[in-house]
């Protein structure tokens, strides 16, 4: 039998916090009217919000382009049964303003992917929440 008392709600900063610490997390979005989920890079930026850079006419981008989606990010480690995971929903927009292009395209962090006609999307981070596990063990 597992024992576990050790979920622990992380507050809005800890979540930040720890979503700038990985450098993938995952996009949940409706593909098709079903729900799909793409591993992907992301920085978060000075207002918090998440940054996905993608290529322009990508199946992602034309997908979750003004809609609202989620994105989740995790760090576990099986040795210890510990770890946390944050979840940030809101509305994502491609970022179509020139400057605000050139500044994050010097600051947010490229895509690991091959990108043609890269576009920086951003998700508001209307709702952060977390969980952090502390470790649970097994007991006889």
């Amino acid at each position: 039998m597992l024992e576990n008392n050790a979920f622990r709600a992380l507050d809005r900063r800890e979540c930040l916090r720890l979503l700038a610490e990985v450098p993938v997390g995952r996009v949940v979005y409706t593909r098709q009217a079903l729900p799909a989920v793409l591993p992907i890079n992301f920085s978060l930026d000075a207002d918090t919000s998440v940054l996905l850079f993608t290529s322009a006419g990508s199946d992602l981008m034309r997908a979750i382009d003004g809609v609202v989606v989620a994105f989740e990010a995790d760090e576990f480690d099986a040795e210890t049964r510990s770890g946390w995971s944050v979840v940030v929903t809101g509305r994502a927009t491609a970022v179509t303003d020139p400057a605000e292009h050139q500044r994050l395209s010097q600051t947010g962090r490229q895509s690991w992917m091959p990108v043609r006609d890269g576009v920086f999307v951003r998700i508001e981070s209307t709702l952060v929440t977390g969980r952090e596990l502390t470790g649970a063990r097994t007991v006889q």
